[in-house]
């Protein structure tokens, strides 16, 4: 009987360890969008021969966004290549400008997870303007994920996930060839 319940115990032991080590090893929300501007710095700081891809761009853009929203930026890289014109995105949703810098980052969470959604937000400098950029936040497959970046300009919000919406003119992705 003693030897069942010291493997009771030890057992119950084993369960609560692994549960807590489960919990600790959960991603936070914030994680992609310290990651995204870890990426975002280098690729400020020049990478000399090899460029550094955006976090939008292949291959971050599938492990730090959505499904849905990694296709929409997919959809805009592919309308940019086959007309040779730009597409929806006219500035870095990152830096909420065509050019910056990051200085003081501040990346929080300002609405905590619920139902598998939640919102950060990132706080910046550039060139020493105060910058904001929120970011909805989805669970999926077990990974937070990037689900719309919000640059907030002149009052207004921008997500960008309803610009990249936006048709285009031409695409295969329309089956409508664009001329070049």
């Amino acid at each position: 009987m003693r030897i069942a319940t010291r493997v009771q115990f030890t057992m119950a032991g084993l369960l609560a360890f692994s549960v807590t080590l489960a919990r600790a090893a959960e991603p936070s929300p914030e994680a992609p969008i310290r990651e995204a501007y870890a990426i975002t710095i280098r690729q400020l700081a020049g990478s000399g021969a090899r460029p550094v891809a955006a976090p939008w761009q292949p291959p971050n853009r599938d492990k730090l966004m959505s499904r849905s929203l990694a296709a929409l930026f997919a959809r805009d890289e592919l309308f940019q290549t086959e007309s040779g014109d730009m597409g929806h995105v006219g500035a870095d949703p990152f830096l909420s400008g065509q050019d910056g810098e990051i200085k003081n980052l501040k990346v929080t969470v300002s609405e905590k997870p619920a139902n598998g959604k939640a919102l950060v937000t990132a706080a910046f400098r550039s060139f020493g303007q105060p910058i904001s950029v929120r970011f909805r936040m989805v669970e999926e497959n077990g990974a937070w994920k990037i689900d719309d970046i919000v640059n907030r300009v002149d009052g207004k919000d921008y997500p960008i996930r309803a610009e990249l919406s936006q048709p285009y003119e031409c695409g295969s992705f329309m089956k409508k060839p664009c001329k070049r």
